[in-house]
């Protein structure tokens, strides 16, 4: 097919008149002489342009490592599931990629699907800490510099390539490296940017055919280039757009296309009379690829959202569920403050959702007229750089749009409803046509306005302010408190900014300042439903049980109403339905409330089918309440929604306990530990259950948990003593009784550690040792029944202290009055006293008590023998006084002799025996001699040795997971 070449407007070259593609390389274009007199030249002004660039960059940015996680970051990590080692290479791909399944709709779902080799990326160089995450993320950031400067030069020329430092230091990209959530932007850019290098070094070679000249396509290049654009999608799904600045490449500056070419293309097809251009179909094959990739790129997001939009609630983007006009308006108006942000980045904020930026209801509002001037702005630029500018200078006018206008459009709202207002990160893609044009601009200055040295000045302090305001900025983003507080000078119409600010607050335990600026953000946004969360759970911290209900049972009402035939999942944003498991928690302190509690946990699974951690809470209040069997059906169920929440298994672990089926609940707890090897409950509860189980083979295993829990919780009393139980199981004493002695350096209540510590040395032989912790465990727990008898055997038998054992045995009769063991061993006080007519009385009811314990029977025999006689040598005495007369008179009454005794320790388990083989009497027959008093007899204290307490958990400290697992109850998270 022939084609006759036609002039262009203005003695431009025709359609098919046009000069061959001049061959781009990735390093930049051919050296203009107006740039540079001479390669040596260049190569000293290229190694001074990279010092100067480094020491300012080192200047903004690496001020910025020393920076705390903020709260923001600290969600992301959270839920990227990175924030633990072992971690590290878990990357279930596409549900598990964030740390949980993709299909659930929150606010981050819309714009993070990371990729799996991010996340390898990060531990590859173990960032785990603040300052090596910071500075990761801060050498990050100088790769999309490097390759934004190798594709800067492609359009501008060597020496605009000074405002490639405007883009290393514009106050946006602020946020995507002192921010971590950033690092997806960053990601994506460098990937977006790699598939445009690629892409132009695929179509840089022209070939000479029959029909002309035509690119000669490297299609290894052109694939590579497309999984980059996949890469830079995964990222952050705004990278896709990269595919159309590639298709805007190929269309102005590969084929060098001219806005009249297009409108004669654009009439043949109308007319029908027009044919296919030559440039038409050099570029179809690659245009082919790229919409291809595309498609293919959008169906598979789809299948991974199931084809559904992440739930945001009108706090999040009000203008979403705004009627029209206001919808509409608000959109365009909302351009506006972007681009006035990208020309005078002044007031910045972290977060501009909520009220910050009041609607536009009206077409008579004057903020319309920056809608107007936007477009306006946009329309002037594309019809200069299609239809009047030279190409050189199109080429680079219409790429800097292409970079402004594609990359921001998912954040436009124009293809679906996102979860904020303004994102400031968001413009750190588009900011690289914005500095794009302002480096064509200062081309053009520099080439038309004397002197030149004014413009430089300018340059400079251009720089300069962007430096400083840069580095100051990175100030703000120190803490999450720091952060939010520096958004609230200039936004006090954000609840959200109120509630971060508390939340800050709370971390700190400051619950009192907390609460004002929670309730500052309900004054702010009366119906704002997670400031009313927040209220009550400050409340609830404060001990303010009341008031925190009220606060929860508010923000209960203003959830919105289930409509008929409307999904209510749908309608709901999901971190709102936590306000029914605070309120559930809270009510379930009350045990007289506990089926309330259930029903509000069975009201929030009914809204939202897999909210496991509604199962968890509803399972644990099923526990409470003996029903176990309901109990593990929940979390079943749970486990069908969530097959990797360990905290699921540590519970079913708990049940099956309470069950009795503790081979089957050390099977859960091993599954948790398998998911998360620091869960510090299965870790623990794990380690006792052996200890329990007594397998001496798995011991070893317990002992070494135990110590894992160490290393993680130094502060764990629990931890120690049950190390401390291991040992006495291994019958190493001395490294239990070291153990014992930690655990009550860190609770000195702690009942279990001190009876076993003080039994331990009672049986190590050393009572006195013991009788510290004995008096400190009675101290704490007064009624604490063995503990009692242990300190008045050693009051009787080492210290010798009778009364002191008499009130340890008498406070055990008053808490238990029917305690055989405290009533014998206070019979034996009597003894040792010789008040052996209280001693046979009190020895004759603890028989009644206990018929079938032989002790007492024996120790009340000898006890009435030596009653006997004694009463036999009273009347020999008597008989002999009355036959010789000279016997001394007595007023009738004669007091009981004594009977000294010596007892033996009875922490060693003895039975309690006595030897009544000593119980006989010899009187004397002579009338000067005194009675004979009764042999020693001994009566030993009973005191049984089963008193070590090996319980699984105390009664009080309930190892089951309960409320949030120890955390704060849920709190409202950032966009």
């Amino acid at each position: 097919m022939s084609h006759v070449a036609s002039a262009g407007p203005k003695g431009q070259p025709g359609i098919y008149g046009r000069p061959k593609a001049a061959k781009i390389s990735l390093t930049g274009p051919a050296k203009d002489c107006r740039t540079c007199d001479s390669a040596a030249a260049d190569g000293i002004y290229i190694s001074l342009y990279f010092g100067i660039s480094k020491f300012i960059y080192m200047f903004v940015y690496w001020y910025s490592t020393n920076n705390a996680l903020n709260y923001l970051s600290l969600i992301t990590l959270k839920k990227e599931n990175i924030s633990q080692p072992h971690n590290k290479l878990n990357l279930q791909v596409p549900n598990e990629l964030l740390g949980h399944p993709t299909r659930r709709d929150n606010q981050y779902q819309i714009y993070k699907i990371f990729l799996f080799v991010i996340i390898f990326t990060h531990y590859l160089v173990y960032i785990l800490i603040t300052m090596e995450y910071y500075r990761f993320l801060s050498l990050l950031h100088v790769v999309p510099n490097l390759l934004w400067y190798s594709l800067h030069r492609l359009f501008s020329g060597l020496k605009c390539s000074f405002f490639y430092l405007l883009f290393s230091i514009h106050i946006f990209e602020r946020g995507s490296v002192t921010g971590v959530v950033g690092r997806a932007e960053t990601l994506s850019s460098l990937f977006f940017l790699g598939a445009l290098l690629s892409y132009s070094a695929a179509t840089s070679k022209m070939v000479r055919g029959t029909r002309g000249s035509r690119v000669a396509t490297d299609w290894r290049l052109l694939v590579f280039a497309m999984l980059l654009a996949t890469s830079a999608m995964l990222c952050k799904e705004q990278g896709i757009t990269v595919i159309a600045i590639c298709a805007v490449y190929e269309l102005f500056v590969v084929q060098k296309v001219r806005g009249w070419e297009l409108v004669q293309l654009g009439e043949g097809v109308v007319s029908g009379k027009g044919s296919v251009p030559g440039w038409l179909a050099d570029m179809a094959p690659r245009v082919f690829l790229l919409v291809a990739t595309t498609l293919g790129l959008m169906l598979a997001r789809v299948h991974v959202m199931g084809a559904q939009l992440p739930v945001f609630t009108r706090f999040d983007n009000p203008a979403s569920v705004a009627e029209s006009p206001t919808r509409q308006l608000t959109y365009n108006y909302l351009l506006s403050v972007n681009a006035g942000l990208l020309v005078f980045p002044n007031a910045l904020c972290c977060d501009w959702t909520m009220g910050t930026i009041p609607m536009v209801s009206s077409f008579t509002d004057i903020r319309n007229l920056g809608s107007l001037v936007v477009y306006a702005v946009i329309g002037k630029l594309s019809w200069h750089a299609l239809f009047v500018a030279p190409r050189q200078h199109a080429q680079v006018i219409i790429m800097g749009l292409a970079f402004v206008v594609f990359p921001f459009l998912p954040a436009t709202n124009l293809f679906f409803p996102v979860g904020f207002v303004v994102a400031e990160r968001v413009l750190y893609m588009p900011s690289m046509g914005f500095c794009m044009l302002v480096a064509f601009g200062f081309t053009n200055l520099i080439e038309r306005v004397q002197p030149r040295k004014y413009l430089w000045l300018g340059l400079l302090l251009l720089l300069t302010i962007h430096a400083v305001k840069t580095r100051v900025r990175n100030a703000d983003w120190k803490d999450e408190y720091s952060i939010f507080t520096a958004g609230l000078k200039v936004n006090q119409r954000n609840a959200k900014l109120f509630n971060n600010v508390g939340h800050a607050l709370e971390s700190q335990a400051r619950y009192s300042l907390a609460l004002k600026y929670f309730q500052a953000a309900v004054t702010v946004q009366e119906d704002d439903i997670g400031a009313h969360i927040n209220v009550g759970r400050t409340y609830n911290n404060l001990k303010q049980f009341i008031d925190a209900e009220e606060a929860y049972l508010k923000a209960k009402s203003l959830l919105p109403k289930a409509k008929p035939g409307e999904s209510y999942q749908a309608r709901i944003a999901p971190n709102h339905l936590n306000v029914f498991l605070n309120l559930a928690n809270l009510i379930a302190r009350n045990e007289t409330r506990l089926e309330e509690a259930d029903a509000l946990y069975r009201q929030a699974i009914s809204m939202r089918a897999d909210y496991t951690q509604a199962y968890i809470n509803r399972g644990d209040i099923l526990i409470k309440m003996n029903r176990t069997t309901e109990a593990q059906e929940v979390y079943e169920r749970a486990l069908f929604y969530d097959s990797t929440n360990p905290d699921i298994y540590y519970n079913l672990g708990v049940v099956l306990l309470e069950q009795g089926w503790a081979q089957q609940a050390l099977a859960y707890l091993d599954k948790a530990l398998d998911l998360d090897p620091d869960h510090q409950q299965a870790l623990l509860n794990s380690a006792v259950l052996i200890q329990e189980s007594g397998n001496t083979e798995l011991r070893p295993m317990a002992y070494q948990r135990l110590l894992r829990l160490v290393q993680k919780d130094p502060t764990n009393d629990r931890v120690y003593f049950n190390l401390g139980m291991i040992a006495m199981d291994d019958k190493d004493y001395r490294s239990a009784e070291n153990w014992f002695r930690k655990s009550i350096e860190l609770k000195e209540d702690f009942r279990s550690a001190l009876f076993n510590l003080a039994l331990l040395l009672t049986d190590d032989g050393r009572p006195l040792e013991a009788a510290p912790f004995l008096n400190q465990l009675v101290k704490h727990h007064p009624d604490h029944v063995k503990g009692l008898i242990l300190l008045g055997d050693i009051y009787i038998n080492n210290i010798k202290d009778l009364d002191a054992a008499e009130k340890c045995y008498e406070r055990i009769l008053s808490v238990d009055p029917g305690n055989v063991q405290g009533l014998h061993n206070l019979c034996v006080v009597y003894v040792e006293r010789g008040d052996l007519l209280t001693a046979e009385t009190c020895l004759s009811q603890a028989h009644q008590m206990a018929p079938q314990e032989d002790y007492i029977l024996r120790h009340l025999k000898i006890v009435q023998a030596r009653l006997t006689k004694y009463k036999e040598m009273q009347q020999q005495q008597q008989q002999q006084q009355n036959s010789e007369g000279m016997g001394e008179r007595t007023d009738g009454h004669y007091h009981a002799a004594p009977a000294a005794t010596s007892s033996s320790s009875s922490s060693s388990g003895n039975s309690g025996s006595v030897s009544d083989s000593s119980s006989s009497y010899s009187a004397s027959a002579s009338s000067n001699s005194v009675p004979n008093k009764p042999k020693k007899t001994v009566f030993i204290t009973k005191n049984n040795n089963e008193n070590k307490n090996r319980k699984l958990t105390e009664p009080s400290q309930n190892q089951r997971l309960t409320e949030n697992r120890g955390k704060r109850d849920k709190r409202d998270p950032l966009s």
